[in-house]
């Protein structure tokens, strides 16, 4: 089993060594983890900075790697938060970086931050979720430098209420942007601690996703801590299988690799 969406110190929203995560990661028999600390520029909320030390990071790594290459496979990955007016930023950035694996999510909506609540003011929550897909859309269409999206449909984690709109017309448009670029998605199993129905994304976007031909899905925890590690796996495995996937992937200096879900 493969965790590939984990947060390190390096994070500036945790505060658990490498090394935590890395033994947790071997005493749940885990064949791989991959770290994906933050890079989001521009973070309307100005507590938080989420930028860290890349040299440090790649170095922190290469050292874990040599210490634990007997027990696990360490990958070195990045999560970065895109917004339309970073995209050369982030290109700039990562024209002079080699990752394993590139996470492109979308944790700000023109320019709000999601968790105060802000962007959804003044507007339905039908109108606020257009208008990240919106956003979202923009941004797969102009940045290219990543391999899956990150938790697709965040924006409902901090919504005040549902939607009963399931939005697959502007969902489908995205996937018909990605999936012929080589691109995937996560399935990212935090929603289910946070109280949605569901990971994210939820069962009728994966579905959606399948439809238009999707077949490059990571499976990730989301975890800052090491507690949540690899959290409901086997039951999203027993999903996704439900969904008709095959496969979870992997990825090796950014190119996928196929694991057949009955085998793990």
């Amino acid at each position: 089993m493969f965790d590939y969406h984990v947060h390190s110190d390096f994070s500036a929203d945790s505060t658990t060594p490498m090394e935590k995560t890395i033994e947790k990661a071997i005493e749940l028999g885990l064949e791989e983890v991959c770290f994906t600390d933050h890079i989001d520029y521009d973070y309307p909320d100005e507590s938080i900075v989420f930028v860290f030390d890349l040299e440090r990071y790649d170095e922190k790594i290469k050292e874990l790697k040599a210490v634990y290459a007997d027990s696990i496979s360490i990958k070195k990955g990045v999560e970065i938060g895109i917004q339309p007016h970073l995209v050369k930023r982030y290109n700039d950035l990562l024209d002079d970086r080699v990752f394993d694996f590139i996470i492109c999510s979308m944790h700000t909506s023109e320019q709000k931050d999601l968790h105060s609540g802000r962007f959804f003011n003044n507007r339905s929550v039908d109108q606020s979720y257009l208008a990240y897909y919106e956003e979202l859309l923009y941004c797969v269409k102009n940045f290219k430098q990543y391999n899956v999206l990150g938790h697709i449909d965040l924006v409902k984690r901090y919504a005040k209420q549902n939607s009963t709109n399931d939005f697959h017309d502007i969902l489908r448009q995205i996937f018909k942007e990605i999936i012929p670029e080589g691109k995937g998605i996560e399935l990212n199993t935090s929603g289910i601690r946070y109280g949605l129905k569901n990971g994210m994304p939820s069962s009728d976007i994966l579905r959606l996703y399948r439809e238009c031909g999707g077949e490059i899905l990571t499976l990730g925890s989301d975890s800052h801590v090491e507690t949540t590690l690899a959290y409901d796996f086997k039951e999203s495995l027993d999903m996704l299988k439900g969904h008709g996937f095959n496969y979870i992937a992997t990825f090796n200096n950014g190119v996928p690799v196929f694991h057949n879900i009955t085998k793990l």
